[in-house]
């Protein structure tokens, strides 16, 4: 029998059920761990902890407060749990030391920030999200993240208090055994969140302490933006747990995201996908993903109605789009829409229901731009070019 601690999917459709507008899903780690090393009180400690970290975001998002605030809050209340390999609790390398690594990013933006070798801060995502808030960089290191940290006034604390005397059991045994820094029984623990507010916003945190016995400064996935940690509106969000030289040769977690907003593959498709990627390269681990049901519909629509790029639709797929409310801004040619006529009565179309035509010297001329910005102001709506494609 083998114990599985990513429960965050599981766990997360209770949390959620009773907003549908958001989502929140949390995990603990995507290694498996036999059953003779655990006992029913650790197992249910560690439900109870992702219990407490899924009603910490939930809150949040409940009250309608973002999903970057909400991945936060749940990762940091995991991070103060010894059943986790991520602040309190974290392992050991071979050195006897802790370093603990984070990231954090914010789908609305594209900002992030992360931190790793860090060895004082109580609670390293918060360090993360600091770095990036009020930094002009995405990843601090080491002493300078430590400075950086304390200079942001954030809670330090003694080396001692990330230690448990089950994490220096491990570390004895690891150097008894002599095994790689790789082997499985060690190598998982990690925490992270994914969360789509009620705006429409995703984001993603990460949280670790690395592998038992680690050494040389070895640096994972989870602190690697793409890697272990990627959000963006378009696509979704990801957070990441398991081998991390191979997250990060794949860098997972951005090509999740790309698979989604490109291709509009499903997320459990794409995770399915590049997961097995990663499998076919001699690593494993997990993932959880969360994405705007709706944006990912009017995505995959845009495809099934002829979109060939961001800026050109067959007439059919124009007209379908406009009418489903799923585009927001349109740049069609004479040519795809089967001449000048058609255009113009695509461009009245879009200019009452609200929809950006966008019309480009280089498809069109300087006469027929001319003819189409006029359609679109006489019904009173035209706006820079500038527009995002979707809404």
């Amino acid at each position: 029998m083998r114990f599985l601690i990513i429960l965050g999917a599981m766990l997360m459709s209770s949390a959620a059920q009773a907003k549908a507008e958001w989502k929140l899903v949390v995990h603990g780690g995507a290694g498996t761990i036999e059953k003779a090393h655990i006992t029913p009180e650790r197992e249910a400690a560690i439900r109870a902890a992702l219990d407490k970290a899924l009603a910490a975001g939930s809150d949040i998002l409940g009250a309608g407060g973002s999903a970057l605030d909400a991945v936060e809050a749940s990762v940091k209340i995991l991070e103060d749990d010894p059943n986790f390999n991520a602040g309190r609790g974290s392992v050991f390398t071979y050195n006897g030391h802790i370093e603990l690594d984070a990231s954090i990013m914010d789908g609305r933006t594209r900002a992030a920030g992360a931190v790793t070798g860090v060895t004082r801060t109580k609670n390293p995502i918060g360090l993360a999200r600091a770095v990036m808030e009020k930094s002009e960089h995405v990843f601090l290191s080491r002493e300078g993240a430590d400075e950086f940290s304390r200079q942001q006034g954030l809670a330090q604390v003694e080396r001692d208090y990330f230690e448990t005397p089950e994490r220096r059991r491990q570390l004895d045994e690891f150097k008894s055994k002599k095994v790689s820094a790789l082997d499985i029984e060690y190598k998982f623990g990690t925490v992270g969140a994914v969360a789509l507010d009620s705006s429409g916003h995703v984001a993603a945190a990460t949280s670790t302490g690395g592998m038992t016995g680690k050494r040389w400064g070895r640096i994972g996935d989870s602190p690697i933006i793409g890697a272990g940690t990627y959000a963006d509106d378009r696509g979704c969000a990801v957070s990441g747990t398991g081998w991390g030289e191979y997250f990060i040769r794949v860098g997972v977690a951005h090509e999740i995201c790309a698979r989604m907003r490109l291709d509009g593959t499903a997320p459990q498709q794409a995770a399915d996908e590049v997961m097995a990627e990663v499998k076919s390269l001699g690593g494993d681990g997990g993932v959880i993903v969360t994405n705007d049901d709706a944006l990912h519909a009017k995505m995959r629509l845009l495809r099934n109605h002829g979109l060939r790029t961001r800026d050109e639709a067959t007439v059919f797929g124009f007209r379908e789009l406009i009418r489903a409310g799923a585009a927001d801004v349109i740049q069609p040619s004479v040519t795809k829409v089967g001449g000048l006529l058609e255009l113009k009565k695509i461009a009245t179309l879009a200019a009452a229901a609200n929809v950006t035509l966008v019309p480009h010297s280089f498809y069109f001329g300087p006469g027929l731009a001319a003819t189409l910005h006029a359609i679109a102001s006489r019904n009173g709506f035209m706006r820079e070019r500038s527009c995002s494609m979707l809404k």
